[in-house]
């Protein structure tokens, strides 16, 4: 594996936690270096850090809170 992917790799926790669980991607990555970008797409995805969801994680605390205090009323 390229020493620039095991840096990418080891920067950030949920990338290698990810790998630990899904190896395949070992194989991927060694064999198509580029395939680091599907990579990160996927663990985005699966721990929900895309725009898209935090969007959607600020909406439903929003409207938690909404609740909240409209039962308090």
């Amino acid at each position: 594996m390229q020493v620039n992917i095991l840096l990418d790799l080891k920067k950030d926790a949920k990338m290698f936690e990810l790998l630990k669980y899904n190896s395949y991607w070992l194989k991927n990555l060694n064999r198509n270096p580029a395939s680091i970008k599907e990579f990160k797409e996927e663990m985005k995805a699966k721990y929900h850090l895309r725009t898209t969801d935090k969007i959607s994680d600020a909406i439903d605390n929003i409207d938690l809170i909404s609740n909240v205090l409209s039962a308090l009323k």
